[in-house]
């Protein structure tokens, strides 16, 4: 998924900044501009340009339903998820989850036992999602140099597979607390038919991808639409005359330290974020996730990306194409050269990174999940029980990477 995927990717991200400065070049200068290059097309750009890896996943997972091999698959594992209180039907839900927690959980209806589908729907979302996957590849650039092998495997693609194994373990190990923890007298048993096995049909292949990587694009496409337009706002504009405030405070600090023109238009427009709304919203959190290593900015991203993970690219993307040297580089490189205008230290450091990534493997940051655990367990009690246990592996697991990578 990661090396096949990075060509077609290349082509959109350039088709994205060749189409950013034909909108620059054509329209005047305005407000209207300002929305639709920093606001609509850096969010969208933001999570388009994941199109080629979601689409490889589906494709991938198509390919084994087709070919029958998952009802083999849940007679396989059934030894195994008992020993965690799970059942063989659980790797459906496992299996699918990779690609979305909402129909993996709306799987567990195969389940009759009552124990064994509660815990199945607790663990399922730590298995990583597709959502998962724009911020994965944002982040692991930061933590392992492009280009760097072993053998036929790509070392930025082993990392990747690290981190949906380190979901698949926290999702049995956490199974196991829940089965240890829940009591019932309710026996369990497997009973399926084995179908056989059969090439898999192109069209059907060709129609499940498409049909699901559709519906991905366009559902996280409504959602980044609106939270773009939404944060475009909130970063360009603040209380009171605080913007003009800013700006006159950043030109006072660049004349006192000598900065050329080029830094001092970016620490003009640091400023100006800082005190937007934007701003506001993301130091009201910041003394809570400062000791992870986040900033006010990240802590934007984390607000925002709670509609759905996906949203933490296009988030990222669009607070930093509201800038001066915004049109220069992918929002990859622009979050990678980051840098404090004043020390000139980068802002985004390989421990930051790593705790941004532990922590999006454990979080519950989907709302959407959050709605159907609700209506599947019919319980607000157990729904909370999974958003607070997630939250918790997050944060505590994410200050233990950054204090150890510090």
């Amino acid at each position: 998924i990661f090396s096949w995927a990075s060509y077609p990717m290349d082509w959109i991200d350039a088709g994205f900044g060749a189409l950013d400065n034909l909108v620059n070049n054509i329209l005047p200068e305005s407000w209207f501009r300002d929305l639709l290059t920093d606001g609509i097309l850096a969010g969208l750009g933001g999570i388009l340009i994941f199109i080629p890896q979601i689409a490889i996943l589906f494709f991938l997972i198509s390919i084994l339903e087709e070919v029958g091999y998952m009802s083999r698959a849940v007679y396989l594992f059934d030894n195994l998820m008992r020993k965690f209180g799970l059942n063989g039907r659980s790797i459906v839900a496992f299996v699918s989850g990779g690609a979305c927690a909402i129909p993996a959980i709306m799987s567990t209806r195969t389940i009759s036992n009552w124990k064994e589908r509660l815990i199945t729907i607790m663990v399922t979302p730590l298995i990583s999602c597709s959502a998962r996957i724009p911020v994965y590849t944002v982040l692991v650039a930061f933590v392992v140099p492009a280009g760097v092998t072993y053998g036929i495997f790509n070392a930025q693609g082993l990392v990747f597979m690290g981190l949906y194994l380190l979901g698949i373990v926290a999702a049995l190990l956490s199974a196991w607390v829940f089965h240890k923890i829940l009591k019932t007298e309710e026996r369990s048993y497997l009973l399926l038919e084995l179908p056989i096995y059969r090439p898999p049909v192109a069209r059907n292949v060709w129609l499940h991808t498409y049909e699901k990587t559709k519906a991905f694009v366009l559902e996280a496409g409504k959602v980044i639409f609106v939270i773009s337009i939404i944060l475009w706002f909130l970063a360009s504009y603040a209380p009171g005359n605080q913007m003009a405030l800013a700006e006159e405070e950043a030109i006072t600090l660049a004349q006192s330290n000598q900065l050329d023109e080029a830094a001092t238009e970016n620490l003009i427009a640091s400023k100006k974020i800082e005190v937007s709304y934007a701003g506001h919203l993301g130091k009201l959190i910041e003394p809570a996730i400062r000791p992870l290593g986040f900033d006010w900015k990240i802590g934007i991203a984390l607000i925002t990306s709670f509609a759905a993970r996906e949203v933490f690219v296009g988030t990222m993307a669009t607070i930093y194409s509201i800038g001066s040297d915004a049109e220069e580089g992918s929002v990859i490189d622009r979050l990678a050269s980051e840098k404090n205008p004043l020390t000139g230290e980068l802002v985004y450091t390989r421990a930051t990174a790593l705790s941004l990534l532990i922590f999006y493997v454990f979080a519950m940051q989907c709302m959407s999940t959050l709605a159907v655990v609700r209506r599947e367990t019919k319980s607000w009690k157990w729904t909370l029980i999974q958003f607070v246990y997630m939250t918790a592996l997050a944060y505590f697991g994410s200050l233990f990477v950054f204090n150890l990578f510090s």
